[in-house]
């Protein structure tokens, strides 16, 4: 079975699995939805990623909706351009030109760490928290089937001691099973609060940081224009 149909399987047996405990029900319809929000995010931030060299491209994440222009080449032509221009013209524009060409280069340079920025912390985040999620769904499945084991053995009793046959051996496999039901749901409660604490918790850390050196660099490229406009002015004076 490939990862896609076992995925499909798990899916519609959460959904169709009726819960009478309110703690996993709740986090039954949470998962759900989390989990195809935050791969349509991931699918839409990993194509950011993949194509932050192209003329034009969309970023969409936490139902934000962004246009960014591929102006890492953009810089690198205009770059390129200016320095062809500096090295053929001889006249009083050659300055301007060597100024504009190092600028654009580190504009580009600064683009690049802005990119590589988006990818480590939001990228990388929101792929670990899609297999993370994935994760948490496989859980809930395997104790679904668990809780339906459980339901097919209590009716098995139930049949059992109608008919006054195997009520022994029935009532050792009911036993066991729920046993096993009741520590798979233990172990299940404990690992999706500690799934919803962890997940809190990196969110809110890489999103800081990642806002803090987007901050960063938006301070560096004013600073970076100031100084190209002093340097324009002096050239002129």
């Amino acid at each position: 079975m490939d990862g896609e149909n076992e995925y499909l399987q798990v899916h519609s047996s959460i959904i169709n699995n009726k819960e009478s405990d309110e703690f996993f029900e709740r986090q039954k319809q949470f998962l759900l939805t989390y989990n195809t929000k935050i791969k349509d995010t991931t699918t839409a931030a990993d194509k950011v990623t993949r194509t932050q060299k192209s003329k034009q491209i969309l970023l969409t994440y936490f139902h934000l909706n962004r246009l960014y222009l591929g102006i890492t080449d953009t810089y690198i032509k205009l770059s390129s351009h200016l320095n062809t221009l500096s090295i053929s013209d001889t006249n009083d524009l050659l300055k301007y030109f060597i100024l504009m060409a190092d600028f654009f280069e580190k504009s580009r340079k600064s683009e690049i760490r802005i990119q590589a920025d988006i990818d480590l912390k939001l990228t990388d985040t929101l792929k670990y928290y899609t297999r993370d999620t994935k994760a948490a769904l496989d859980l809930m499945y395997r104790r679904s089937r668990c809780l339906a084991d459980f339901e097919t053995a209590n009716k098995n009793l139930d049949r059992a001691r109608q008919k006054n046959k195997d009520i022994q051996q029935t009532e050792t496999i009911q036993q066991n099973i729920k046993i096993k039901f009741e520590s798979i749901s233990e172990k299940a409660k404990d690992e999706l609060n500690d799934f919803k604490n962890r997940r809190v918790q990196m969110f809110r850390k890489n999103l800081i940081e990642l806002t803090e050196l987007q901050i960063k660099h938006t301070k560096s490229q004013i600073q970076a224009i100031k100084s190209v406009m002093q340097q324009f002015e002096a050239l002129s004076s």
